[in-house]
């Protein structure tokens, strides 16, 4: 959102909504996997080794999350679609949006952002799904993550920079939060010799979660919408708010 483009009068339109069924299937498999410890499942399995005993003495428990509370920091298309299927496992959904307004089909409350603080202390799964402005950057720091349960699990699929990841490799080093998956890390590519790569219980997938063989389908169907629109002189779908950033 640069000055020149804001003060251009061009029209922009973006892809939202394209790539919300692919993320909140991906977020629901890495929520799963930290749950059920599947990434310390695979590491044994490489070793032909029968972890039973080594998976549940780790502090971070096999869990279940059957009745726990689901925080979806970013309640837009992309955590309205994660919010469906978490609730087909029982999961309670609460939703954190700028307003505190929002959809509340799949959700059990909908939060103003400036009450995300005092919401933290519930979760036993946050999501950030949040775009990316200059006010969302370090939206989760060491705060945020100070004030969550030690069985938390913490999950980024928005952008690297929402998430202060010298505040998350701090907490899981000491035991602070229980586990973590990204699929956006700042910057990208992760470089080698950066330290998420070997910070205990951190799961990451590169960048992966928007990836469907069904994408270009959907992109299509939305372009050709967006120009019957254009040329029937409609209000357009997906029009980029400069205000907003997004």
């Amino acid at each position: 959102m640069y000055p020149e483009l804001q003060q251009s009068g061009v029209v922009v339109t973006n892809a939202g909504g394209i790539f919300s069924v692919p993320m909140a299937e991906h977020t629901m498999g890495l929520l799963l996997a930290l749950a059920r410890n599947f990434p310390d499942s695979v590491r044994y399995q490489d070793q032909a080794k029968w972890s039973v005993q080594d998976l549940w003495d780790k502090p971070q428990h096999l869990t279940e999350i059957d009745g726990s509370v689901l925080l979806i920091v970013g309640y837009g298309s992309i955590g309205r679609e994660l919010a469906r299927r978490a609730t087909a496992f029982n999961m309670r959904v609460w939703g954190v949006t700028r307003s505190g307004q929002g959809d509340t089909t799949f959700a059990e409350k909908i939060l103003p952002a400036t009450e995300l603080n005092e919401a933290l202390p519930h979760a036993d799964f946050m999501v950030i799904t949040a775009p990316e402005t200059p006010e969302t950057r370090h939206l989760i720091g060491a705060q945020q993550i100070g004030r969550m349960k030690r069985t938390a699990r913490l999950i980024n699929v928005a952008r690297g920079s929402l998430l202060d990841e010298a505040a998350l490799l701090n907490a899981l080093h000491s035991g602070a939060l229980a586990g973590a998956a990204l699929d956006v890390t700042n910057p990208e590519p992760l470089p080698p010799d950066s330290l998420l790569w070997r910070a205990p219980n951190l799961f990451i997938t590169p960048h992966t979660s928007a990836i469907s063989e069904r994408l270009w389908q959907r992109e299509t169907e939305l372009f050709l919408k967006l120009l019957d629109e254009w040329f029937s002189g409609k209000e357009l779908s997906n029009r980029v708010d400069f205000f907003r950033g997004y």
